[in-house]
């Protein structure tokens, strides 16, 4: 059985750094793609970043580009976001994902995903 589990995440003051980790149980993610997600009260989840099956090609949502990078470690069967210059509208419950689907596309789509972390609550205060 697949499970994910994030952590990392915290209560920061705008402009720190946080980095959270999703580890991955019951199966190797080295032919995985992977994604993170977060969702702010209220609002729809919305998509962070994504990796590709060997962690070359990323991909950002233009609101966190150049701030955050995410990456893949194979071996350790963890995905991470590190996440720098913390905004207010940064808070939200981060979610990892993951899919074993064909194909080389790096998925901004959370249909697209077929196994998901509970989340870890980010706040950043101002």
């Amino acid at each position: 059985q697949v499970q994910l589990v994030e952590s990392g995440g915290g209560l920061v003051q705008a402009g720190n750094s946080l980095r959270l980790s999703c580890a991955a149980s019951g199966r190797t993610i080295s032919d995985s793609r992977m994604g993170w997600f977060r969702q702010a009260p209220g609002m729809e989840r919305e998509f962070v970043a994504a990796v590709s099956r060997s962690g070359g090609s990323t991909r950002y949502a233009d609101s966190v580009k150049g701030r955050f990078a995410i990456s893949k470690d194979n071996a350790k069967n963890t995905l991470y976001l590190q996440m720098n210059s913390l905004r207010p509208e940064d808070t939200a419950v981060y979610l990892c994902a993951i899919t074993w689907r064909f194909g080389a596309l790096l998925l901004a789509d959370s249909s697209e995903y077929d196994y998901w972390g509970r989340g870890t609550q980010v706040t950043v205060s101002s």
